[in-house]
């Protein structure tokens, strides 16, 4: 096994997103997976029908406990529900890690529309978070709520990537999924370049956790020190056949399959 991940999230109870589908692409990768749970979602393919936020105590708590015993290679944030459970985080994190790698998924809303982050707390997100992260990974919906700009093509995605980067992480990767197109295309820009990755879509409504599996996956990748173009390039790899191998579970947006073969960085 190589490269140890903390991933801090909220639980999925039907086993698609957030922790759950953070857990399966982490060990598709062969790293291991360390949990800092920030809330608890009663949820299933239709959903989400509740959220539970885990007390801010019980969060620093649980990166604490693993951070001094276990250790991290990366770090993985995504749904961190609240400003107060945003800053305990960045401050946590802060208290114990120099140059870890973060890879930070905004998540915002679910796959069926719920809201998974207070309006409050977006400032708080730019502030604390994002200018920590290695890695910042939005899909549109997200990156127009950060960088306050309409996308509606890949230039835009480029320009709005650029803003982004603005804000303080070292590179930014805009997954371009939710644009009407036949190709997929995501925006990775950093200090020194921007590349665009592509990718056949999958007509397919069985996309939920997409977002969390990729974050993860890179992740997974950057905690054995692969370089993070490879990094990006093998978990969309990752997640184009988790896509495409998805079992098909649920009435609605039902989730991938995590381990459609053997998956290496």
């Amino acid at each position: 096994m190589q490269g140890r991940v903390l991933i801090i999230a909220g639980s999925d109870s039907s086993g698609g997103a957030g922790i759950q589908a953070d857990i399966k692409a982490v060990s598709a990768f062969g790293s291991f997976a360390a949990t800092a749970i920030t809330a608890v979602t009663v949820q299933n393919t239709l959903g989400v029908q509740d959220v539970h936020p885990i007390p801010e105590d019980r969060v620093r708590g649980q990166i604490r406990a693993v951070l001094d015993d276990i250790g991290a290679d990366a770090l993985k944030i995504g749904m961190v529900q609240s400003s107060d459970i945003i800053k305990a985080v960045a401050q946590e994190i802060d208290s114990v890690t120099d140059d870890t790698p973060l890879v930070l998924d905004p998540v915002m809303v679910a796959k069926g529309g719920a809201s998974l982050l207070d309006d409050d707390a977006v400032n708080a997100m730019r502030s604390e978070l994002v200018l920590r992260a290695e890695v910042l990974t939005p899909n549109i919906p997200e990156a127009e709520v950060l960088s306050g700009m309409s996308i509606q093509s890949v230039d835009d995605m480029k320009r709005a990537a650029d803003v982004l980067l603005s804000l303080g992480s070292q590179s930014v990767l805009l997954k371009g999924g939710h644009l009407e197109s036949n190709i997929i295309s995501d925006v990775l820009v950093t200090l020194d370049a921007t590349r665009v990755f592509t990718s056949p879509r999958i007509d397919t409504k069985h996309t939920h956790g997409t977002g969390c599996t990729l974050a993860s996956a890179i992740a997974a990748c950057l905690a054995q020190q692969i370089p993070l173009v490879d990094a990006v390039q093998s978990a969309r790899d990752y997640v184009h056949e988790a896509i495409r191998q998805a079992p098909g579970f649920g009435g609605g947006h039902g989730p991938l399959n995590h381990f459609p073969g053997p998956e290496s960085c």
